[in-house]
């Protein structure tokens, strides 16, 4: 086994704190990272507070992780030790489906491996532990290249807030000729504009604060909409062809379907804690509306993610931080203070 040091939580609502662990040793397909950043997602402080399901503890957070390879297994093709690498939200999957055989192992029908928190039970059935930590031991499979070209820090979130709003931008072809609204200016919503823009979409940000319209052209969008404006609504009713949808607050669907134009597409990558519900069925009919939902992409999207943003210099917008500094960090991303993600460095640790 291998030694490590992280921060974890002991219990569900506890504070994070120094843990010492161990990893498994290096098998014939895995790769060996020392994790020099780490992004922090919501989804961490939601996994520590038990809030989606009961949590596997002690548990160490983290699941946007990049770093440099120090060791490899005898079989590993793919990598070199002192390569730029990254691990994402999934650390396995049944590999047999078909979700996974059409590299969409995120949908694996057996159910897929989480980084963290969840027990790996195509391996070990062992707790599997995140980014939050010195090294990480992963199958070469579920480990990805990231290029010289990109700012490693930076890079930490397009493993989770990059590819969830790459995926659904491509499998639904947003490109050229096409009207985006992006719903919700945060960590997801600033990558979307990022994405957009780069796709060719003409962009729009659909956003209840005025004082984010200058941020907004900082980040390339084309359009700013303030949502309580009437006069500003009502120039874009009927006129999106996607809106990609961020929030993960109670919102009005209803109000949104009714900026969407005919075979328009409402984009669910947010996750509102109540759900939502829909009062007026008929636009969905009259409309030939959608609302869908995508999750993070599978392996091989997710690659083509990081090379498209090595080829368009994409990367997050962060605040790094010390861990020590984490629950500060915590607070104020619940809050929204943050423009727009988090990373941990991990020399800090």
């Amino acid at each position: 086994m291998i030694a490590a040091k992280g921060y974890a939580a002991q219990s569900a609502n506890d504070t994070l704190a120094p843990w010492n662990f161990e990893r498994r040793d290096v098998g014939p397909h895995d790769v060996q990272i020392e994790i020099l950043y780490c992004g922090v997602c919501h989804s961490d402080v939601a996994q520590i507070n038990n809030e989606w399901f009961p949590g596997i503890f002690p548990m160490v957070p983290g699941h946007e992780i990049v770093g440099r390879v120090i060791n490899v297994g005898d079989h590993v093709k793919g990598f070199k030790v002192g390569d730029l690498a990254g691990v994402g939200t999934l650390a396995n999957s049944c590999g047999t489906c078909e979700p996974c055989t059409h590299g969409l192992e995120v949908y694996c029908e057996n159910g897929v491996v989480a980084t963290y928190n969840n027990p790996d039970k195509y391996r070990d059935n062992l707790p599997t532990y995140g980014g939050y930590s010195n090294t990480i031991v992963a199958d070469e499979s579920f480990t990805l290249h990231i290029s010289e070209k990109l700012d490693l820090a930076a890079t930490a979130p397009l493993l989770c807030a990059g590819i969830t709003t790459y995926s659904p931008l491509k499998h639904w072809g947003v490109g050229k000729g096409h009207k985006l609204a992006v719903l919700g200016l945060g960590g997801l919503g600033h990558m979307a504009v990022k994405f957009g823009v780069a796709l060719g979409a003409e962009v729009t940000i659909l956003s209840s604060s005025p004082n984010k319209k200058a941020d907004a052209e900082k980040l390339g969008a084309h359009h700013f909409v303030v949502t309580s404006n009437a006069e500003e609504v009502e120039a874009v009713k009927s006129s999106f062809d996607f809106i990609i949808d961020t929030v993960s607050a109670a919102h009005d669907f209803d109000f949104y379907l009714s900026l969407l134009k005919l075979d328009g597409v409402h984009i669910v990558v947010g996750i509102p804690p109540e759900g939502f519900e829909i009062k007026n069925v008929g636009q969905l009919q009259l409309g030939r509306k959608s609302i869908v939902g995508s999750a993070v992409g599978g392996l091989p999207e997710t690659q083509e993610m990081l090379d498209f943003c090595a080829e368009h210099r994409i990367v997050a917008d962060i605040e790094l931080i010390a861990i020590k500094a984490i629950h500060a960090a915590f607070d104020r991303m619940v809050k929204g203070d943050i423009k727009y993600r988090f990373v941990i460095d991990m020399a800090t640790l």
